[in-house]
């Protein structure tokens, strides 16, 4: 398959080895005095060696590779103890890997292994480096529910919102009661806040504009499998392509064997509630 990958001048390495600590996957390796790629299946493509070759002999290439392996890859840094695992895993969180980081987490159950990441306030306050508005909020609530008649207040707990950029670890879904909402919908309906927000954590998305639905699966099941949610609300629009939300929750819910409720409700474009059901 053709995707990104480490390569190599070996002109310009001159055998330092500070690429080597940086690869926590195993994919580079000192060999004679060179920086070497000792194999297509360890190498994300992500670059975290690129900083720290002061020769600048690492670069990213596309090309025909064998396919990246999650589960080689956790076998392999497993034998470096707890600090690579939790140095592999914080890669590929801070990168948005999500289908791989669900790959390593399972690999961790099934040995056996509590995912070192829970609990850490390395998690819980994650460090974000690019767009000042991905930083995690967690809002204080007050009881102002005698303002509802008058001026609106907010029942909004967290930032961000969109679930392209929140973490599924992050504290604010700790044991929470998570509102999965189209994006449409708080504009549609007018009570959103006080009807369905209140008291629940929040994600939105649009099944018909985000193309990748698969960074959608996988952030839903870790929110249920390391963020322990209590139920998931479902709020899409009566049009078709809305429905693709609701069947993304039911279908982490049932990849992850979890019991948890899912309650689906529909909103009309005039603002109307037109339906609730309970589909799991």
């Amino acid at each position: 398959m053709i995707r990104k990958i480490i390569k190599i001048d070996e002109e310009k390495c001159d055998g330092c080895g500070n690429c080597v600590p940086e690869c926590h996957e195993g994919a580079l390796q000192i060999i004679d005095g060179k920086a070497r790629l000792i194999s297509d299946l360890f190498c994300d493509g992500l670059g975290a060696c690129l900083g720290n070759c002061p020769p600048g002999a690492l670069t990213i290439e596309e090309r025909e590779a064998e396919p990246y392996d999650e589960r080689k890859v956790m076998d392999y840094i497993m034998k470096g103890g707890t600090n690579v695992i939790i140095a592999h895993l914080k890669h590929l969180r801070d990168h948005e890997e999500f289908e791989y980081l669900t790959e390593a987490l399972e690999f961790l159950r099934e040995k056996g292994i509590e995912n070192p990441l829970s609990g850490r306030e390395s998690v819980e306050k994650q460090a974000h480096s690019g767009c000042p508005g991905s930083q995690e909020l967690t809002f204080k609530q007050t009881d102002k529910s005698a303002d509802e008649n008058g001026a609106r207040v907010s029942h909004l707990r967290q930032w961000p919102v969109q679930l392209h950029l929140v973490s599924p670890q992050a504290q604010f879904f700790k044991n929470s009661d998570l509102l999965l909402a189209a994006d449409c919908c708080a504009f549609a309906y007018p009570d959103f806040h006080k009807d369905f927000l209140k008291g629940k954590s929040l994600a939105i998305a649009c099944p018909k504009l985000d193309s990748n639905k698969q960074v959608y699966l996988d952030k839903l099941l870790l929110m249920i499998n390391e963020s322990n949610l209590k139920s998931i609300t479902v709020l899409i629009m009566t049009v078709p392509c809305c429905n693709g939300l609701a069947q993304l929750a039911q279908q982490a819910v049932e990849i992850s064997k979890s019991a948890i409720p899912v309650n689906v409700s529909v909103i009309s474009p005039t603002g109307e509630l037109v339906q609730s059901v309970q589909i799991n």
